[in-house]
């Protein structure tokens, strides 16, 4: 019998929660200028995809909410009144 290292797990690693807020934080870094994507994900130890996956998110959300803003006016159509010509000729009855 042949001895390996066996590794012993304690605990379950779990994925970690990101609030909105830190989401928003790191998104926005990316449209700083000259901001490397790769290295804002890295610094925040997440994949380079899941910080595109959140920037399309929210710009999405961005988008849905400023379509929502714009409000429709009821439109009432009258009924419509012949014109009355502005010249009219005048006729001499003698």
């Amino acid at each position: 019998m042949t001895n390996h290292p066996i590794e012993v797990i304690k605990s379950i690693e779990r994925r970690q929660r990101w609030s909105p807020k830190d989401k928003e934080r790191l998104v926005s870094a990316c449209f700083e200028p000259g901001a490397v994507i790769s290295e804002i994900a890295r610094a925040a130890g997440i994949h380079v995809s899941q910080l595109f996956r959140w920037r399309k998110e929210l710009c999405r959300v961005e988008k849905q909410s400023t379509e929502t803003a714009t409000t429709l006016v009821p439109v009432i159509v009258a009924e419509t009144v012949p014109a009355v010509p502005a010249f009219q000729p005048v006729v001499n009855a003698g």
